[in-house]
């Protein structure tokens, strides 16, 4: 495994798809977080729920609001190119580039966590809450925490990070 320097930064000139559905799914995290920690415990499901939808978008590529954003006019970045079943959108499954990768480890992290919120202390939704926290710092500045740990370890990006202008001497 090659290590790597540097910081990793996805695009943020536009909202595409990807971007996007970070910025939804952070939003109702930490909604659902909140609604578990301060008012029925059982709000946790709500994260469950996101938890299993970030799995699944990073096994088989189907992400349900990607397509009614895709509806609504946003374009996609890590789209499958040519014909996907039904003309829905999928993001790209041919390899575990790094984004595919954040799908999953979110998925997982938040299943735990959750799992833990219920049957041992409510003290875990503070973890569902850091990563809705993150997701939304993502969205809004490009910059992940997960994703730079994953850059940092050798995982390659999609997304061309963007980069600062480099001068000739």
């Amino acid at each position: 495994m090659n290590f790597r320097s540097g910081i990793y930064i996805v695009p943020t000139h536009r909202w595409y798809i990807e971007r996007t559905v970070w910025l939804i799914a952070g939003t109702l995290l930490l909604l659902c977080t909140a609604l578990a920690a301060l008012h029925r415990p059982m709000w946790v499901y709500g994260v469950y729920v996101l938890a299993l939808a970030s799995i699944t978008v990073s096994v088989t590529g189907f992400c349900v609001v990607g397509n009614v954003l895709r509806l609504s006019g946003f374009t996609p970045m890590l789209a499958r190119s040519g014909p996907t079943p039904g003309n829905l959108y999928f993001m790209q499954t041919d390899a575990w580039y790094l984004e595919r990768r954040i799908y999953l480890v979110v998925g997982i992290n938040l299943v735990l966590a959750s799992t833990l919120a219920l049957l041992h202390s409510t003290w875990w939704l503070i973890f569902p809450a850091f990563v809705g926290i993150a997701m939304l710092v993502f969205a809004a500045t490009g910059f992940c925490i997960m994703a730079n740990t994953l850059y940092w370890m050798g995982a390659e990006p999609r997304l061309a990070p963007t980069r600062a202008a480099v001068t000739a001497p």
